[in-house]
């Protein structure tokens, strides 16, 4: 069945305190998204951000980002009141032009303020919290899997004014156990707000799904294949990982050189002891992969070629210049989670360069993998992007959150290569170019298409999510309340209607 989404990251929802949540704008969009007579709508990894904002960068897989909880909800729930609310940091202040005021602007997501704001105002909320709610008391117990290790990592962290573990006295560090009861005892008033945020999170964030859901809506939900240094994945298991006797990483993920990144790129995640994930018959994994199917409906699973083989760089070097390729548990791993959880909705992020045992395994999984049309008018015939080369069971996109904007894109290419293009999509004028790209995309024999909101709205790269190997100026463009019109959603479901994904 033909169908098709747009990409929005909850962050880049539109509201009052200064980044996207699960309150009123989040339902609007969901009204948007049905009818715009979309069946996707495909988010960014919802785990708490870390070193960079970087959603694929988050303190714990399992946890959600408390700075998506709807503000509004808990005023309505009198744990706080909205002049607390209209009174906190959240937002950037510029000055009205042609004018001596200034007012907040609720566009771009500004993190500092985020952090030094809302994270207050949550723990005021909590201190008006009765925790002795049979709610808030069964989550605790349905989520001590990963929830307790979560909220102490996380109180350690804020003792140690957010330093990363790899820095702590040796006996947490280490979790000696002396050191982590003394640590529980101390800060149970931390752990519990930890809990709190998590509760709030997940109860809004269930409901804004059901909402989506019943209105035909499925969400697309992304993972990153590693967890980060810094996350209470690798301080509690450090047995699943790639950790010596003082959990420091022995060898860390990244990409060797290539034309794009003269040195590679240097991630710096631990790697899996896939040896030892084997001898568990990848309990973790399944884990992972069955609370992700809690979350969202569909998986889409980042940098999916490091499941065949990964680069492994030594812990320490300031490159991903060294290092090798490594091979990875391949087919067998998904043939445990199908076998654990039955045959579920997975995306593999297949981009990058392929070797054939990574198309094979792809090909065993049954997976559908990604196709990009910015990647496809270089002007050869075996391009793999390339609409005739397609084939149905894939995703095509015209960009991700990772590339520029489809404009922003066009504009910056040679003009040997605009004229690919155009000759390619029939066209002499570009002045459309992020329309005519969509057709070409809705148009494909891909089952699914997902095209970015700021494609939709043919902006240019100033409304770029994520320029990669780059720190800071990321993951902050936001999406404005009157950009969201009927006459968009009109235009958009009269060419998915055309092209048969209505």
């Amino acid at each position: 069945m033909r169908k098709s989404g747009i990409l929005l990251a909850i962050s880049s929802l539109p509201g009052n305190y200064g980044i996207g949540s699960f309150g009123k704008e989040a339902y609007d969009f969901v009204d948007f998204l049905d009818a715009a007579g979309q069946r996707y709508w495909q988010i960014l990894p919802l785990g708490p951000t870390g070193y960079g904002d970087s959603p694929y960068q988050s303190f714990s897989t399992f946890a959600g980002n408390p700075y998506y909880i709807d503000l509004e909800m808990l005023i309505r729930e009198g744990l706080l009141t909205k002049e607390e609310c209209d009174r906190a940091d959240l937002c950037d202040i510029v000055k009205v032009p042609g004018s001596r005021k200034k007012e907040r602007v609720n566009t771009a997501v500004n993190y500092e303020k985020i952090y030094f704001g809302k994270m207050p105002l949550l723990r005021k909320a909590f201190s008006r919290f009765d925790r002795n709610g049979a709610g808030f008391k069964k989550f605790i117990q349905n989520e001590k899997s990963w929830l307790y290790d979560y909220a102490l990592f996380m109180a350690f962290k804020a003792e140690e004014d957010g330093a990363s573990f790899i820095g702590w006295e040796k006996s947490i560090r280490c979790r000696e156990k002396k050191a982590l009861n003394a640590g529980a005892k101390r800060l149970h008033e931390e752990v519990e707000f930890t809990y709190f945020c998590q509760y709030y999170f997940f109860l809004q964030w269930e409901k804004l799904k059901k909402y989506a859901n019943d209105k035909g809506i499925e969400i697309i939900g992304d993972i990153p294949i590693y967890v980060a240094a810094d996350s209470a994945d690798a301080w509690a298991n450090p047995e699943l990982f790639q950790l010596d006797d003082e959990y420091l990483p022995v060898r860390v993920a990244g990409c060797p050189p290539d034309y794009f990144a003269k040195t590679g790129q240097l991630w710096g995640n631990p790697l899996y002891d896939w040896e030892y994930h084997k001898k568990t018959g990848y309990e973790w994994w399944i884990n992972r992969m069955k609370h992700c199917f809690r979350l969202y409906d569909v998986v889409r699973i980042d940098h999916f070629r490091g499941f065949d083989s990964y680069y492994s760089i030594p812990y320490g070097n300031e490159t991903a210049e060294i290092g090798d390729w490594v091979k990875g548990p391949g087919i067998e791993l998904f043939k445990a989670i199908d076998k654990a959880l039955g045959k579920q909705a997975v995306i593999a992020e297949d981009l990058g360069f392929l070797t054939d045992s990574v198309r094979k395994m792809i090909a065993k999984t049954g997976y559908p993998g990604m196709k990009i049309l910015e990647f496809a008018f270089d002007g050869e015939p075996d391009n793999d992007y390339i609409p005739f080369n397609i084939t149905s069971n894939s995703v095509i996109y015209t960009g991700t959150h990772d590339n520029e904007t489809a404009v922003g894109w066009y504009k910056g290419l040679p003009a040997g290569y605009k004229k690919i293009v155009k000759d390619y999509l029939n066209i002499r004028s570009a002045k459309n170019i992020h329309w005519d790209l969509i057709r070409a995309a809705f148009s494909s024999v891909s089952d699914t298409a997902v095209i970015p909101m700021q494609d939709f709205l043919g902006l240019d790269n100033s409304a770029r999510m994520n320029t990669p190997s780059t720190l800071g100026g990321n993951w902050m463009w936001r999406v404005k309340k009157e950009d969201l019109t009927e006459e968009l959603a009109e235009e958009i479901r009269r060419i998915t209607k055309i092209y048969g994904r209505l």
